[in-house]
């Protein structure tokens, strides 16, 4: 998980084979090392169809998801290992290297209160066992924390370090969002300061989810921060243009971001690649 990448929701979150074609087209245009591919639907994937795509272009993939509410590890520990093992598998089928995202949880999780002892030890259960697949599959297992309108258990990079810890494993990474991070850090600095010894992935993403560089993220504290600790990770642009209602509703994305892809990808993508050169990452 090395160099620049896109999440393909910039042009589909349904991965049927058009929407694979379409993306992985796109980010072969863009000249993407690497793509994240929504794992919303592990069953329906067509694993060898996209392995084909990302063979022929050349591209490396990761995959994401959060959990659905059946399945939110704080309640049902055991539904959400199942449904994490099931994406592992499609993610290996297609040759990615990691699975992550909101493993821990739902994307729209909150209870209304604080997180309790008994939501965290099942957490940390589901986690445990969804580490030991991955390593059985050969891939990368990582974990997100958003923000506390999204989810009430991780929001930081120092709850991301406390929860690799309380499982123990040694092959979960922490994978930060700058959008996140724009909302719960004392400064993006210092969240990535804290998660710096698991730090492997990064979503750049502004802080209206939408063209970066626009906004009001600071990137210079960000790329100087991620030089300091000599990152070496994966950069993976993401921006929320066309959302399936019940992902919109998830992330709470109320109005369009961008007027297209065409807009983030052809001043976005240049802006982040040019700070990435600036800190000789």
């Amino acid at each position: 998980m090395q160099g620049f990448g896109v999440h393909t929701s910039m042009w589909t979150m349904s991965w049927d084979r058009q929407g694979a074609e379409r993306a992985i087209a796109a980010a072969e245009h863009y000249k993407m090392d690497f793509i994240e591919i929504p794992m919303l639907d592990a069953a329906s994937v067509d694993a060898a169809h996209t392995r084909a795509l990302l063979d022929k272009s050349g591209l490396r993939a990761v995959c994401s998801l959060g959990l659905p509410e059946a399945v939110w590890a704080s309640k049902n520990p055991e539904g959400a290992i199942a449904h994490l093992k099931q994406a592992m598998d499609k993610t290996a089928e297609l040759g990615g290297e990691a699975l992550s995202g909101v493993t821990f949880g739902g994307i729209g999780e909150r209870t209304g209160g604080y997180p309790t002892e008994k939501e965290y030890d099942n957490v940390a259960r589901a986690l445990d066992a969804a580490a030991k697949y991955a390593k059985q599959k050969g891939l990368l297992f990582g974990i997100e924390p958003v923000n506390r309108y999204e989810n009430h258990l991780i929001n930081t990079g120092w709850q991301a370090v406390n929860m690799i810890e309380r499982v123990g494993s040694d092959n979960i990474f922490i994978h930060l969002d700058t959008y996140h991070m724009n909302i719960e850090e004392k400064g993006a600095g210092n969240g990535i300061l804290d998660a710096r010894d698991y730090l492997r992935y990064i979503h750049l993403s502004e802080s209206d989810r939408g063209t970066p560089g626009s906004g009001t993220c600071d990137w210079d504290e960000i790329f100087s921060t991620l030089a300091a600790i000599e990152f070496k990770g994966g950069l993976a642009m993401e921006s929320f243009i066309n959302m399936p209602p019940e992902i919109a509703f998830g992330l709470s994305v109320w109005r369009p971001v961008a007027k297209n892809f065409e807009e983030v990808m052809d001043n976005g993508l240049p802006f982040l690649r040019n700070k990435a050169s600036q800190y000789r990452l």
